[in-house]
């Protein structure tokens, strides 16, 4: 039977939280693991694994900039600190190629993104390609075949495209290069359907969630259908109160998608059509305060939500019928948790 780990990104406390989870959705925390060589937090924890679950990666968000690389024990899921690498800049996103080479990421405050080499003993190199972008670069993450990656552009209302030579570790502009999304929604996160054939786009100040079809022969993007993470009765008129949409994923049979919505703390979940890629939504929970991140365990039964206002984690039942979640336990985190990354190991 696998052993099922999650890893918890704090800001404030500056470390990780590492839980194991039982087979009934149960959590165990094994492990607190510091950023060796950090003094300072950053505002954000981003995280990436690689593709052989050997190394995670966290992004510091406070001068150095770094990437800092922990070797994952095969048994044990723990943590243990690899050496540091620099970034180009604060990065609110990281991701690591398919091959598991390279890792890219995305500055927010520098509209920029970048790609840096991920050595041969898992530390992270020099940038190779450091490339301006449009206005907040949210996310940038790569196709489901490692041809095109692609960067979110919250405040130019856009999505980047660009080709990804895996061989030699290059980006140029795609064709097109750019996708226009509506003024003012800020495209903030996205997640490929495991079939290869859509992308749902999260928008942060909207709260909308946009489908498209997606070609994989040329990176093109098209949208269906647009539906929202708000859940019912939210008037932002009577309330005062803006939509503030942050993270959103998909279960590993694409059959449910879920949202994230900070200024409610909610959760909402969606069916995913097997065919079409439209989306209905099953309905909304409510989560830990401010939602930054959440994740769906990898057999798709648990979702593991984290509050940067409660330093705490709520796991779920995901319903295998309908995609509703059922709220199970809550547990303690570090300091301002804002980035969930699971890993099953056999």
């Amino acid at each position: 039977m696998a052993e099922t780990f999650a890893y918890v990104g704090n800001a404030d406390s500056n470390d990780i939280s590492v839980f194991e989870m039982t087979e009934r959705g149960e959590m165990t925390l094994v492990q607190t693991a510091p950023f060796k060589g950090v003094e300072k937090p950053g505002s954000s924890t981003p995280l990436a694994i690689t593709p052989d679950h050997r190394v995670l990666i966290a992004g510091i968000r406070s001068q150095p900039y770094l990437a800092v690389s922990f070797a994952i024990d095969p048994r044990t899921g723990r943590l243990s600190h690899l050496g540091n690498g620099p970034l180009a800049d604060s990065m609110a996103n990281i991701a690591i190629d398919r091959s598991g080479k390279f890792l890219f990421s995305a500055s927010y405050g520098g509209s920029k993104v970048a790609l840096n080499p991920i050595l041969a003993d898992g530390v992270v190199g020099e940038p190779k390609q450091v490339i301006p972008t449009g206005l907040n670069a949210h996310a940038f993450l790569p196709s489901p075949d490692n041809r095109f990656v692609f960067a979110t552009n919250l405040g130019s209302d856009q999505v980047l495209s660009f080709a990804f030579d895996a061989a030699t570790g290059t980006l140029a502009p795609g064709d097109p290069p750019a996708h226009k999304v509506p003024e003012k929604s800020g495209p903030r996160h996205f997640v490929f359907h495991p079939g290869g054939k859509f992308v749902y786009l999260l928008h942060e100040l909207n709260g909308d969630v946009a489908v498209f079809t997606y070609d994989a022969r040329s990176g093109a993007w098209n949208e269906i259908q647009r539906t929202t993470t708000l859940p019912e009765g939210f008037n932002a008129k009577a309330s005062d109160k803006k939509p503030w949409a942050a993270d959103i994923h998909i279960t590993p049979d694409g059959r449910f998608l879920y949202a994230s919505e900070r200024t409610t703390s909610t959760l909402t979940a969606y069916r995913v059509d097997g065919s079409s890629g439209k989306l209905t939504t099953v309905g909304s929970v409510p989560t830990e305060k401010q939602p930054r991140a959440f994740h769906i365990d990898p057999s798709g039964r648990y979702l593991a939500a984290v509050g940067e206002l409660s330093d705490g984690m709520t796991v779920y039942a995901i319903d295998q019928s309908s995609g509703a979640l059922t709220r199970l336990k809550s547990y303690p985190t570090g300091k301002k948790p804002n980035w969930v990354e699971f890993l099953s190991l056999p």
